[in-house]
């Protein structure tokens, strides 16, 4: 038996698969728009993986990715949100212009992102930190572990938002065709 190509795998996977995922994913979102969009978006992470599922296995991992792709969405929307709040909360000749308001947005989705990368000890000690304002020695009581620790902590996650937000200072100016 001839063992099918990665195109034809994929073919299989979405012709057995999208029908159910995408209405899933309609009732989930609330909207055919989109739930085509993540279904397109569940695809592509299949495709780029370069790994197709058993067909046992393909619901489950279909579902999987599509949980993620759908949880990153409402994260996405809380933090557009957020911002959008605290902008009506600010008299009209301080807010910022359109374009300043999607490069803050992208610079939070990116630190959003790195918080996520983070060990949770690392990341509970950032957020206790910077978010919740407390004192090193407040967090290392709380935590359980020493003052130089959490030092060690505020550090890693200082060091990855900078490099977060680097990265994309990095991809604008590559995207302007200037450098950064």
């Amino acid at each position: 038996m001839i063992e099918p190509s990665p195109q034809q795998r994929i073919q299989t996977l979405y012709t057995h698969h999208s029908g159910w995922l995408y209405a899933w994913l309609r009732r989930r979102l609330g909207c055919p728009h989109h739930a085509a969009d993540l279904l397109h978006d569940v695809y592509l992470r299949v495709l780029a993986s370069g790994r197709t599922p058993a067909e046992e296995r393909a619901r489950p991992h279909l579902m999987q990715i599509a949980k993620g792709l759908v949880i990153d969405r409402y994260r996405r929307q809380r933090i557009e949100q957020a911002y959008l709040d605290a902008l009506a909360a600010q008299p009209e000749a301080c807010a910022p212009s359109p374009e300043e308001r999607a490069l803050a947005l992208e610079a939070l989705m990116r630190i959003c992102a790195m918080l996520d990368g983070l060990s949770p000890r690392v990341r509970e000690t950032f957020l206790l930190s910077r978010f919740e304002g407390w004192k090193y020695a407040d967090i290392a009581a709380h935590l359980g572990i020493s003052a130089a620790t959490v030092r060690k902590y505020m550090l890693e996650a200082t060091m990855a938002c900078f490099q977060a937000l680097e990265g994309g200072a990095l991809d604008r100016g590559a995207r302007a065709g200037g450098h950064a």
